[in-house]
This record gives C-alpha cells, structure tokens and sequence, in this order.
C-alpha cells in the first residue's frame, strides 16, 4: 500500500511550513498515524513530532451540458498534517 500519494503544496501549507515547520500530505485512507509518520521519515530522513489526520468527504457537483445537467461526486480523500522535530525540514522544490 503506498501511504503517501502527494504533498500538499499551497499557500496555506507553504506559510505553515515556514512558521510552525508543519506540512500536509495527501494519504491512502486506510493508513493509521503510526504508518503515516513511519513513511514520511524514511521518506524524506527527518524526525516527525506529531501526526494530525482529517478525511474530506466527496462534495456533490453539477454542470450544465447541452445535453442537459450531469450531477456526481468530488473523490473523498484523506489529509495528513506533519510537525516536525526542531531543526528539521522538508523541501518539495529541490527536485523540480
């Protein structure tokens, strides 16, 4: 199962990276906190505070066709909120 499917790179993100040093991933569902935190340290070496997860459930949608009105679903994902230790970081842009 791969844990972690993406990192979380917005503004908000971005300025809590820089204040708090916290980061947020998208994970798998089904991953626990202990799974989570065990990935994102052998992931990118660094030492993992704390673990903080929320699920988003999918959010109803439509759209006007010309032929007609498609109603569906936004996917459900979950969010992972990382703390790291003092004097760690982590650095999505150094491999771009």
């Amino acid at each position: 199962m791969d844990i972690i499917i993406r990192p979380l790179i917005t503004e908000k993100m971005t300025a809590l990276g820089e204040k708090l040093n916290r980061y947020g991933f998208v994970v798998d569902k089904r991953a626990t906190k202990p799974q989570i935190r065990e990935a994102v340290e052998k992931l990118y070496n660094v030492k993992v505070e704390t673990v903080n997860t929320c699920i988003y459930g999918g959010r109803r949608r439509s759209r006007y066709t010309k032929s007609g009105v498609i109603e569906g679903r936004t996917n459900s994902f979950k969010k992972a909120f990382i703390t790291l230790k003092e004097g760690y970081t982590i650095d999505f842009y150094s491999n771009i």
